[in-house]
């Protein structure tokens, strides 16, 4: 039996190692957008301590200093927030992409496959048309020769 030889394995192997690398980008923007929200989180918790002590402030004896650099330190964490939530959106887009093109590397590389598997179809059905020929011909062979033997043992009788 012969082998299979897909002739085009060599666009397949191709394709699976961008898929890998594909996936190896999405992983990365993932852990980017990761990395970002946890940012963001930290710094709406740094706010948030922020306005829990402005209270404080305000509740006790008043110093007005210390209100004053609190009130400034929330409207500088609402700024961090407002740049950090454009971080985050970047990483969004960044992981959307990288999304995209995973699922479009992936769409290429079972395309790929699915040829492959209808060649090793066609490969084993030629195959079998070629392992029937082969019967074929060696059963007329054996036809043959027993009708030889049978003629040549007649004309002897």
């Amino acid at each position: 039996m012969a082998r299979f030889r897909y002739s085009m394995q060599s666009i397949l192997n191709i394709k699976l190692k961008l898929e890998t690398q594909a996936r190896q980008e999405f992983s990365q923007a993932r852990s980017a957008l990761d990395e970002e929200e946890q940012r963001l989180e930290a710094l709406f918790d740094r706010k948030k301590g922020y306005e829990q002590r402005g209270e404080e402030l305000l509740s006790g004896k008043l110093n007005l200093r210390e209100i004053s650099e609190n009130k400034a330190a929330v409207r500088c964490m609402e700024d961090y927030i407002v740049l950090q939530r454009r971080n985050v959106d970047t990483a969004e887009r960044k992981l959307e992409e990288a999304r995209t093109r995973l699922t479009t590397v992936r769409t290429e590389r079972k395309t790929h496959e699915t040829l492959k598997e209808k060649a090793f179809e066609e490969f084993l059905a030629e195959e079998k048309k070629q392992e029937s020929k082969e019967i074929d011909q060696l059963t007329s062979y054996i036809y043959g020769q027993r009708r030889k033997t049978e003629g040549a043992g007649r004309q002897m009788a």
